[in-house]
């Protein structure tokens, strides 16, 4: 038994996977390395990690340098406001969502949001309505908001106090958020954003253009996701054009941030603003000038293609689009049918080449202007390699239509009633307890509050008979309301 498991278990890792297509955007320390203040944080990152100590500052009062750091970051952005987030920007969505909205208050909600924002319903107390998705056959994959049923549902919930979508999705994927803005302004809607793969958005205008530019109220952004900053940290943004209380944001802001906030961390935060400004537009043009090189030598090989954003328009069936709707600081690779995009996952892992994610049909890979021509050779080098008789799977799976069952129960209802598991065989009927994801596509088939019906039960079938990870079971049981 190790002593240390999870020191020597990090230590090995690093040691095994020296290519980075995946979080954090530092690339393993490389995006410090690249100018000359970054190198000197590097070295120095350890001594940094002090707390509020006389001629520093504090950041739930920041006077001193954290407060010129700040109106940097807004003046960056554009921001009325911004915020650094030293809990993730899983505390970002929380405090969006305390300082939009009250109790009880009607909110419309993207089904593919992060689980921060469906937690955040239920302790706000809000009532959801849900948004379906775009499910592309072509690809195997969800695409975004399928805005022909957000139109419908926002002219039959005109009462709705405000919208909440997320701007990229892991595929790099961005909804038409200025047609959402345009629709939500009409009813004196809030438009909050989580775009915490969205921190480098506009910096370059290949880039998709930032939620903050196109009018959104609220938005969040994760600076580890794609930007030089260390995990765990995230900027908050209000909008200069957004009649939100900022003495309710400081409020929740604080409320959900730790007490004991890392300098480690805000220094990092710091440099990556710092990074896009200085650097980012010219880092960013070598890099997706890079990308498109290999993403053609890729294409050649038969058994696999990487999305391309005329892919995506013609799955959304997003008409003349303004600004690019695909993040082309990533690659989606998409494997032909029969073949296996964990399997290829693997199999690049065994190279030593650590993507971000996969599902059936896809390997996801996140890069940054860190990323050097080597890496891509390398990846480009392991593809054409590749034995593809060993990605062969013979289970062919079809990701579901995004269907919403209807409420019994309102999220946070189900919180104060008594829980129990069944079998799923004996769930019809029951109302949800807990939120059921299959992963792949981590959609949620049910929310907590919502009824069990046939189509619902069928699917959550489908997916165990396809052995596929379903968060919400254990040993075949399901978590319902107590009669």
């Amino acid at each position: 038994m190790s002593k240390l498991p999870l020191v020597e278990g990090v230590l090995k890792y690093v040691k095994e996977n020296n290519i980075y297509f995946c979080m954090p955007g530092h690339k393993g320390g490389i995006g410090f390395q690249n100018t000359k203040i970054g190198e000197e944080l590097y070295k120095n990152f350890l001594k940094a990690d002090i707390t509020e100590v006389e001629g520093l500052d504090n950041l739930h009062h920041p006077e001193g340098i954290i407060k010129e750091s700040l109106d940097l970051l807004s003046e960056f952005y554009g921001s009325k406001k911004s915020y650094f987030l030293v809990n993730g920007s899983t505390s970002g969505n929380l405090a969006m969502i305390f300082s939009s909205f009250k109790e009880g208050d009607k909110v419309i909600i993207e089904r593919n949001c992060h689980r921060s924002i469906f937690n955040g319903i239920i302790m706000r107390k809000l009532k959801p309505i849900y948004v379906r998705n775009k499910i592309s056959k072509k690809y195997n994959a969800p695409m975004s908001i399928d805005m022909e049923h957000f139109l419908s549902l926002i002219n039959r919930h005109k009462d709705a106090k405000g919208i909440i979508v997320t701007y990229p999705n892991y595929y790099g994927i961005c909804t038409n958020l200025e047609l959402i803005i345009s629709e939500a302004k009409k009813y004196n809607m809030k438009v909050l954003v989580d775009s915490a793969h969205g921190a480098h958005f506009g910096v370059n205008k290949k880039l998709p253009q930032s939620a903050l530019k196109l009018g959104a109220d609220m938005i969040v952004m994760s600076s580890h996701k794609t930007t030089p900053s260390l995990t765990q940290t995230a900027y908050l943004h209000v909008n200069k054009s957004s009649n939100i209380d900022i003495n309710k944001v400081d409020f929740y802001v604080s409320s959900f941030l730790s007490t004991s906030p890392s300098y480690m961390l805000m220094c990092s935060m710091d440099y990556a603003r710092y990074y896009l400004k200085e650097f980012g537009e010219e880092g960013y043009r070598k890099l997706i000038n890079l990308e498109e090189i290999y993403k053609e030598k890729i294409n050649k090989l038969e058994w696999l293609h990487v999305l391309s954003e005329d892919d995506i328009v013609k799955e959304m069936d997003f008409k003349n689009p303004k600004y690019p709707i695909l993040d082309l600081s990533r690659f989606v690779i998409n494997v032909k049918e029969g073949y296996s995009g964990h399997k290829l996952l693997k199999y690049l892992r065994s190279k030593k080449i650590q993507c971000e994610m996969s599902d059936f049909r896809n390997v996801v890979l996140l890069f940054s202007p860190f990323n050097k021509e080597e890496d891509f050779i390398r990846l480009y080098e392991a593809l054409n390699e590749c034995d593809v008789n060993k990605l062969k799977d013979d289970l062919i799976i079809n990701i579901e239509d995004v269907y919403i069952p209807k409420a019994k129960l309102l999220p946070y209802e189900v919180l104060d009633k008594k829980k129990k598991k069944i079998n799923i065989d004996e769930s019809l009927g029951k109302i949800c307890a807990e939120e059921v994801v299959p992963y792949p596509p981590g959609i949620p088939l049910l929310n907590a509050g919502e009824f069990i019906d046939n189509k619902i039960l069928n699917m959550i079938k489908y997916y165990m008979e396809q052995k596929i990870t379903v968060l919400g079971l254990e040993n075949n049981k399901i978590t319902v309301v107590e009669e």
